[in-house]
């Protein structure tokens, strides 16, 4: 990820606007005192310190996981012994680097931002299916741990190695370098290639965009169970449209070319292809890649088919087929189809290692539920029905067939859930009014539970299967500085999920102004029982103001006709529910001063609080939109169209969910900044000068913060820093 060069600049649209609406000058003395923007950053939210990545070894020994320390991004691996709860750091960044910098490589550096990845060091590893050794990447080079000697063995790979794996029975490593798809026998440790030709424009084991930025799917190749064969995909983004992001302090430097599809403009050509490990005649797969082009999930599990699920374009429907790979022929096993559209769940299908059946997930029936399926894909039974709030799979125990699930059916909560074979769902701890997720050894027999709550931070603990604490993961995080005054509950008719984050010194009988923080959009809530969710509230809230969130129709957890809501539209449901849910909540709170609301938001959150301030701003005066889609034209195919359809066929869609529509207003608009990295390359900059060139064209006073240099994250610490100081001048002078 790009540093940046500069401290932002802060540019207003005409120079009256400069003189009338000229920034509150903050003293030095004043940032010295206000030391937790910084605090919160160097720790990444409080979050450095604590274990991530946790795994349990396939011996149920050990829990491994990665840990930095307090005001660090850099991880290190560690292991927690279960038997004497005691710790070990099993290896650093440092004793591998000795001295060096880590470098990474364009294509690691948009993974890891398509990831959401700002930890550097170790930020994964790999255990091996028998237990006995780690796999694990740094600097784009690859080492392998023997757990029970300790010693360490760097493979002797080409630099640029991404996305490695270790095959089923742990004596190789596959990787992508180059373009290509490679192989080393750790034994022999010697490198081989495996695919040939591959280049930027016709990549082989790279997933393409859309893949990883709105499937989830990080990876472009797959091990067969018996280690012979790789099952591969090739990206062709020849017809792909290209745009460049350039540098704007550094000019000279040229630019970076990225394929990004636009929607009703063509995709990547994507094809699946399987190829012994050792080289040779690639077998393709085949399926009518004109009804379904997008490969949007592969698998290939021990005991079962090499499977993949592949949708048409506007994700209406998906088809699941079973491939031969000597053959590259397949057989449906089943077809879903959505009248709007399909969530796509990556851990799904999940394959019994007998191979006589699977386990599905499906909305059909109005709400998540996980299916147990035959072998040809027929129904044999539901696992976990819509009432139980399913959100994600923890683990499936082959063994007793015990699925470990997190969900629950309040939206602000969550828990680590199990059911077993024809039973229903328990939860696993008494934990009550948190955020709670979890994981589970192969055996089933020892469990990791991660818990937090409106008062806590999270907590990692070591249970068994019944329930007894077999210890903790250590963390050395630093503990915010206070308790976010934050209250959870539901609004209005509709019942809009909200919290709402006082000032630590509030007074009851004071009407204060209130700044909605907002997302709004599909796949995202915003409303959470958790304390790291309103850190940043409660810093916003003690400046004087009420910090509000609500969950709005077009969010998810609410059942599919609620997140369906907003089909063809953005628009009008999702602003239309904010601006309601505040009117409903100043009914109920006599300190909300209904007259002095602000809104702010970033990505999506960005789009809709600049559409606060456009289309409503009777409700919304002020409004701090970061990396917002300003033209919907302009974001990716796969996510866009999902929700909007194809421009072609719904010109509308794209019209009345568009800002640009209106900025184009004769009536007054909310006091409205604007903020976007330069370097955005999944919002791209040129969305926020579209909308600035449009309201100043239509006379349209605001202001543009550009971060130099910054992408759709802003990990900088001085940064982020003046950042919110200049979020909390806007709305302190507006509001």
């Amino acid at each position: 990820m790009r540093q940046v060069l500069t401290a932002a600049l802060l540019f207003v649209s005409t120079s009256a606007l400069a003189q009338e609406m000229k920034p509150l000058p903050m003293s030095q003395t004043e940032r010295k005192q206000d030391t937790f923007l910084r605090q919160l950053t160097e720790t990444r939210n409080f979050s450095s310190g604590r274990p991530v990545s946790i795994k349990i070894t396939p011996d149920e020994k050990q829990v491994l996981f990665l840990r930095t320390q307090p005001t660090s991004n850099v991880q290190t691996l560690y292991a927690f012994d279960v038997a004497s709860g005691q710790t070990k750091e099993v290896l650093t960044p440092e004793a591998i680097l000795k001295g060096s910098d880590e470098t990474l490589t364009p294509e690691e550096k948009a993974r890891r931002e398509r990831m959401r990845v700002s930890a550097r060091g170790f930020t994964s590893y790999q255990v091996s299916d028998d237990g006995t050794r780690l796999l694990v990447p740094l600097s784009g080079r690859l080492y392998v741990v023997e757990r029970a000697s300790g010693k360490v063995t760097e493979l002797k790979t080409g630099p640029g190695v991404l996305d490695p794996r270790f095959s089923l029975d742990g004596k190789q490593v596959a990787y992508v370098r180059d373009n290509d798809v490679y192989r080393i026998d750790v034994a022999a440790n010697k490198e081989q290639r495996v695919t040939k030709g591959g280049s930027d424009a016709k990549s082989h084991g790279v997933a393409e965009f859309v893949a990883q930025e709105e499937m989830s799917r990080f990876s472009g190749y797959w091990w067969s169970p018996d280690a012979k064969s790789v099952a591969y995909t090739e990206s062709d983004t020849a017809e792909v449209e290209k745009l460049t992001i350039v540098d704007v302090m550094h000019p000279e430097r040229g630019g970076e070319i990225f394929a990004y599809p636009r929607p009703g403009k063509p995709n990547a050509k994507v094809r699946l292809g399987v190829t012994p490990v050792t080289g040779g005649k690639t077998t393709w797969v085949q399926w009518d890649a004109a009804k379904y082009p997008y490969l949007a999930t592969v698998t290939w599990a021990k005991g079962a088919p090499l499977t993949i699920l592949v949708q048409n374009r506007v994700q209406t429907e998906q088809q699941l087929l079973a491939v031969d790979p000597a053959t590259g022929k397949t057989r449906e096993l089943l077809v879903e189809k959505d009248s709007a559209w399909l969530n796509l769940e990556q851990d799904f299908p999940l394959w019994l290692e007998d191979g006589s059946g699977f386990l599905w997930y499906t909305e059909r029936n109005g709400g998540p539920e996980v299916e147990q399926r035959k072998a040809d894909g027929s129904l044999e039974r539901t696992v976990v029905k819509p009432d139980a709030g399913f959100r994600g799979m923890t683990r499936f125990v082959q063994k007793d067939h015990t699925l470990y699930f997190n969900g629950g059916p309040n939206p602000t909560q969550s828990a680590l859930w199990r059911v077993k074979a024809g039973g229903a769902p328990e939860r696993v701890t008494g934990n009550k009014d948190g955020v709670e997720g979890g994981s589970a050894s192969r055996d089933g027999n020892v469990l990791v539970v991660n818990g937090s709550s409106l008062k806590s931070m999270s907590r990692t603990q070591v249970l068994r299967a019944d329930g007894t604490k077999l210890g903790e993961l250590p963390e050395v995080a630093q503990e915010p500085p206070f308790i976010p005054n934050t209250e959870v509950r539901q609004v209005g008719p509709k019942g809009f999920w909200a919290s709402i984050t006082r000032p630590r010194d509030f007074k009851p009988g004071k009407k204060l102004p209130v700044i909605v923080e907002v997302y709004g959009g599909p796949t995202t809530t915003v409303v959470h029982h958790s304390m790291a969710a309103h850190l940043m509230p409660q810093w916003m809230a003690d400046h004087g103001f009420i910090v509000v969130k609500f969950d709005g129709r077009g969010t998810p957890l609410r059942g599919a006709a609620w997140e369906r809501e907003v089909k063809y539209d953005f628009a009008t449901i999702t602003i239309e529910d904010q601006a309601a849910a505040i009117q409903e909540l100043a009914k109920v709170l006599p300190e909300i001063d209904i007259n002095r609301v602000g809104i702010e938001g970033w990505s999506f959150g960005g789009y809709m609080a600049a559409l606060a301030a456009l289309k409503r701003p009777d409700v919304f005066k002020a409004a701090v939109a970061g990396a917002p889609v300003v033209d919907w034209l302009d974001y990716d195919t796969h996510y866009t169209e999902r929700y909007l359809g194809l421009p072609q066929e719904h010109p509308e869609a794209y019209e009345k969910s568009s800002l640009l529509t209106y900025a184009k207003t004769d009536k007054p608009i909310g006091k409205l900044l604007l903020i976007h990295g330069t370097a955005d390359d999944n919002v791209y900059f040129f969305h926020t000068l579209k909308l600035s060139d449009a309201l100043f064209r239509a006379g349209k006073p605001h202001e543009l913060l550009p971060l130099s240099g910054l992408t759709h994250m802003v990990p900088d610490p001085l940064v982020k820093e003046r950042q919110w100081e200049r979020v909390m001048e806007h709305f302190k002078k507006n509001l």
